[in-house]
């Protein structure tokens, strides 16, 4: 007995051969793969239908996959200066908008920041006051051009240190009205807020209140995450590069958490494990995914743009050829198919299959029986 029988009942069998034995001398004359089953023999025998819609690709299997950020979306928050972390105005997984404070250092370095700016801009406008006392004075014939040359170098390098100490303020986060108002003789001030460059989610905070940091020292670590990467470790010999040449059809499903990817890349190196890293790039439920967790990807397979999902029972086997039975106004017809992928209980084929046709998902096995009835028996 076939292989494929194993799964019937002595019964169902019985009922099996009988059927063909009846169909055989109807269908003898019959030059195509067409038999005849009524709608009575398929309810005894238990024969269901299923309507193809739309070439479609299978599931696919669930790999490990972890989630990471892009490079660029990441951002190290580090101390502009050195001094106490006074206080800590967010807390980790908040999400904090560009410009928001996230905590205050007190800092003597910030103060003589401060000073040094202060200092160049009056000696600036000082010498900005003598390079137009110098100018009045030559166009009243008193001084030589050369005292109105030497004030116009001193303003310009008085001008240029100005611009220095503003320009390391602005680097310790300062924003542009603070140090102007320093610029012109405003107070000082005795701490500096450190603020968000770009909107985020804070990941993680590095200081406590209290603690003294060194200049450039990290403080917390911020990171966008509207985009989201997958590393998915695979077999090798999966083939994930065909899945990135066609990413449209290749939509990458995170089981359980509402979410998709769609497939970016594929790692040169093959590990230890033969397996190599895929990486996707979330496109839906980015916001359910959080950087560094492990997650189940489910892979469909690289050949499933042009192929249809079936369920595995519904493929029959005759010698090296696939089949499976379409429903016609007769009965059913044995289409010859090829089996492209599989996965689980579900397989992608190809073949003279159209949208709308109706295919034998169950007592396939009956279905078979009827057919060889017809053709001879097995080959």
């Amino acid at each position: 007995m076939p292989a494929t029988l194993r799964p019937c009942g002595a019964l169902r069998v019985a009922v099996c051969l009988s059927l063909s034995a009846l169909l055989a001398p109807a269908l003898a004359a019959e030059p195509k793969a067409e038999f005849a089953v009524t709608a009575a023999q398929m309810q005894t025998l238990g024969v269901t239908l299923l309507k193809l819609e739309r070439p479609a690709a299978i599931a696919g299997m669930a790999y490990a996959a972890k989630v990471v950020l892009p490079p660029g979306q990441e951002q190290v928050v580090s101390a502009p200066v050195a001094g106490v972390v006074d206080q800590i105005l967010v807390g980790e997984q908040q999400a904090v908008k560009a410009g928001q404070a996230l905590l205050r250092l007190n800092s003597p370095q910030f103060g003589e920041l401060q000073l040094k700016l202060l200092e160049a801009a009056n000696r600036a406008r000082l010498s900005h006051k003598t390079l137009q006392r110098e100018k009045s004075l030559l166009g009243e014939g008193i001084i030589p051009e050369r005292r109105v040359q030497e004030a116009e170098a001193a303003a310009q390098d008085d001008a240029a240190r100005q611009r220095q100490a503003e320009a390391a303020l602005r680097l310790a986060g300062v924003d542009a009205a603070a140090i102007q108002r320093i610029a012109a003789g405003g107070a000082l001030q005795d701490g500096l807020v450190v603020r968000a460059r770009a909107a985020g989610v804070v990941l993680a905070i590095d200081v406590k209140p209290g603690q003294r940091v060194q200049e450039a020292d990290a403080l917390l670590r911020l990171a966008s995450l509207q985009t989201l990467w997958l590393d998915i470790a695979m077999p090798a010999d999966r083939q994930p590069a065909a899945l990135v040449q066609d990413a449209r059809a290749a939509a990458i499903e995170i089981v359980g958490r509402d979410a998709l990817a769609q497939p970016l890349s594929v790692g040169a190196m093959v590990s230890d494990s033969q397996t190599v890293t895929l990486r996707a790039r979330v496109t839906r439920g980015a916001e359910r995914l959080r950087p560094g967790e492990v997650v189940q990807a489910r892979v469909p397979f690289a050949a499933n743009a042009a192929g249809w999902a079936l369920p595995l029972q519904a493929v029959a086997r005759q010698d090296d050829q696939a089949y499976v039975f379409v429903r016609t106004d007769k009965g059913f017809a044995a289409r010859p198919v090829n089996v492209v992928s599989s996965a689980g209980n579900a397989v992608q084929v190809t073949g003279d299959l159209k949208p709308g046709q109706e295919v034998a998902t169950a007592s396939v096995i009956a279905l078979k029986a009827a057919w060889q009835g017809k053709s001879g028996g097995e080959k």
